[in-house]
């Protein structure tokens, strides 16, 4: 371990790079073939990527990218590029297809349906992996069960029902919700579909976790048109963990020996990843209790055993942040600078500009910045991963001043 730093309201873990060997499943050709599918589905276009020179000016960096997931597929969420692709590469393997072969469009024939039958897909959600899910049952004329924790907005769980979903509020965490869902699954013969992974639990959760490399690959592609051939440095937010490491083991690919210096942040209160870090044995590390933070789409316990090499082994720094960290992050992408372009960013999508705006503003984290290497040749690329999917929880942070940054 190379240093700790503490600033109001942020810890923050720092460490040699370890290297090692590239995630396999997450290589430039499986992109590449994860993008045709999603291509293969109406409305699918590439979301805005955002460049905020104001900002970035302001901060004393040299650029800084948004890409903005507000608008995937009219679920203000990313989550639909992993939940999609893993519901397609199931019913895949039902039909004897090979991923080459698959087409969103075809497997919402009644041909198909006709062949597989009836299903029933069950999934544990903080909000967007599960509407994400009950939408792919939906358009795929099957069901689909969500579970959600305890604390759960309405407006969150009104949105998956809304698709025809039966969904749940358990009395539990998210991780323990998980469970539940796991044990409902075995006693009615359902189909599981997690975004993290547990022993004899791999297959749905890797393809989840490909599914979200469209949006990384469509963000380099949006970068290079930009002029810029890469980021220096990459800012993630972790629940599970499953779109950092996806995000970052592309990366490793696409750029062996110049890796961009990655920070993982998470809430403070679900930092499973930090802690994992701070243990320094290599081993994850669960955290329990109540995960209470605004970031709900952050607010998980249990790291994704799948991501969690790839964190370790590839992340500079790990940060636990407090929820007027991401309100910050959500002011600031909704109130622009100069013509910087504006961003509605949930309370989960805005936590790495938070930090990062710290970071080059507060003068007791300047030697954590200075660790990052941040300076003014920095081309720094954040993932604004959900818009407002709690719109009365946004109005209250961006109109009402919820969550003040203290002095």
């Amino acid at each position: 371990m190379v240093n700790r730093f503490a600033g109001p309201g942020t810890r923050m873990i720092f460490q040699d790079v370890k290297g090692g060997e590239k995630p396999g499943f997450l290589s430039p050709e499986e992109a590449k073939q994860v993008r045709r599918f999603h291509g293969t589905m109406e409305g699918y276009r590439p979301t805005p990527l955002g460049r905020l020179p104001a900002l970035a000016e302001r901060l004393g960096v040299g650029d800084i990218f948004v890409k903005d997931e507000s608008c995937r597929f009219g679920l203000n969420a990313f989550k639909a590029l992993g939940g999609v692709y893993a519901v397609a590469r199931l019913l895949g393997r039902l039909l004897g297809l090979p991923p080459e072969e698959l087409d969103f469009s075809s497997l919402k024939s009644q041909r198909v349906k006709k062949k597989i039958g009836d299903l029933t897909l069950i999934t544990a959600t903080d909000g967007n992996h599960g509407r994400a899910v009950a939408w792919a049952a939906e358009q795929l004329g099957q069901q689909a069960v969500v579970y959600l924790p305890r604390g759960s907005a309405e407006i969150r769980v009104r949105a998956i029902r809304e698709t025809g979903a039966r969904a749940y509020v358990t009395e539990v965490n998210y991780d323990e919700t998980v469970l539940l869902a796991l044990k409902r699954a075995r006693e009615e013969g359902w189909h599981m579909v997690q975004d993290t992974a547990w022993e004899g639990y791999t297959d749905i959760p890797c393809w989840i976790m490909q599914g979200y490399m469209t949006m990384a690959s469509e963000a380099l592609d949006q970068m290079a048109e930009a002029g810029v051939s890469r980021p220096t440095h990459l800012f993630l937010q972790a629940g599970v963990g499953a779109m950092a490491g996806a995000v970052l083991g592309y990366l490793v690919h696409r750029f062996p020996g110049q890796v961009p210096v990655t920070a993982l942040v998470e809430p403070t209160r679900a930092a499973c990843f930090l802690e994992s870090a701070a243990a320094g044995d290599g081993r994850a590390r669960d955290v329990g209790g109540d995960l209470k933070t605004s970031m709900a789409g952050l607010s998980c316990g249990v790291p994704n055993p799948l991501a969690w090499p790839i964190l370790r082994d590839h992340c500079r720094a790990f940060a636990a942040c407090d929820d007027f960290v991401t309100a910050r992050g959500m002011r600031i992408l909704g109130n622009p600078l100069g013509n910087d372009p504006r961003a509605v960013s949930g309370e989960s999508g805005a936590v790495g500009l938070g930090l990062l705006s710290l970071l080059r503003e507060r003068e007791e984290l300047a030697p954590a910045a200075a660790e990052l290497g941040l300076d003014g040749n920095s081309r720094v690329l954040l993932f604004s991963t959900e818009g407002d999917t709690d719109p009365e929880n946004y109005r209250r942070i961006v109109w009402d001043g919820q969550e003040p940054s203290p002095d």
